[in-house]
């Protein structure tokens, strides 16, 4: 089994979700005490939260290349960046070490790809959504068409994610909010599913919430991630 490296604390409400998935799906494929082979690096997330509300990617993806070159000299073999907004600066991570690192927006693609739907709903970070580092992913090399929140919509999916999720807080009249998006967004943009582009959104709702498939990120990237340790 390959050793993972794992970027995270951003925030570290997902990131403790992907160690439990990471080490719950090696024992599902493996069996009895068997658990995944990890490098945790964790950020103070409000160090990166001020980068990336103050434009100031350069300083945000400096700090991620740190983390990175110090989990592969730590000996990871494999990258994973447990966030999707971080993925803005996967290009950066990349070209700094020598390991391959699992991209989420790839395994994301694939999956709604093999469940044979085009114009999947993205809620995510305002960054995820409005920038293209993600969205034009889906597009050029899954030929999907993502479709996001109106303005307002965006609004409150972002402040959800910040101000309630990645502080471990989960309310009733959020998952309410959220769910009610995805309604309008299925009556006025006609989407067939819902991408939750943003590694926390697990925490407030699920497929159980949604007659569309649903595709939950931390779990999607997760077993991408294991796929490639135990390759």
């Amino acid at each position: 089994m390959k050793t993972l490296g794992l970027i995270g604390g951003m925030s570290w409400e997902s990131t403790a979700i992907y160690y439990r998935l990471l080490n719950e799906i090696v024992r599902e494929r493996l069996g009895e005490l068997h658990s995944a082979k990890l490098l945790l690096w964790s950020f103070d997330f409000a160090e990166i939260a001020e980068r990336q509300h103050a434009g100031d990617w350069d300083g945000a993806g400096a700090l991620l290349v740190e983390a990175a070159r110090k989990l592969e000299a730590g000996g990871a073999e494999g990258l994973v960046i447990c966030t999707n907004t971080m993925h803005k600066l996967a290009g950066d991570v990349q070209a700094a070490v020598s390991v391959p690192l699992i991209h989420i927006a790839d395994a994301t693609g694939r999956a709604v790809v093999e469940a044979g739907v085009k114009r999947p709903a993205l809620l995510a970070t305002r960054f995820t959504m409005e920038q293209d580092f993600y969205k034009g992913r889906l597009v050029e090399k899954y030929d999907l068409q993502p479709v996001v929140p109106d303005q307002a919509g965006r609004d409150m999916v972002h402040r959800v994610i910040y101000d309630e999720l990645c502080r471990g807080i989960v309310k009733p009249e959020s998952h309410a909010a959220y769910v009610g998006e995805i309604d309008r967004m299925r009556r006025e943009d006609q989407v067939d599913s819902v991408i939750m582009g943003c590694t926390e959104i697990t925490m407030l709702i699920g497929q159980g919430d949604f007659d569309v498939p649903v595709f939950d990120t931390t779990r999607i990237h997760a077993e991408a991630a294991v796929d490639f340790a135990l390759s």
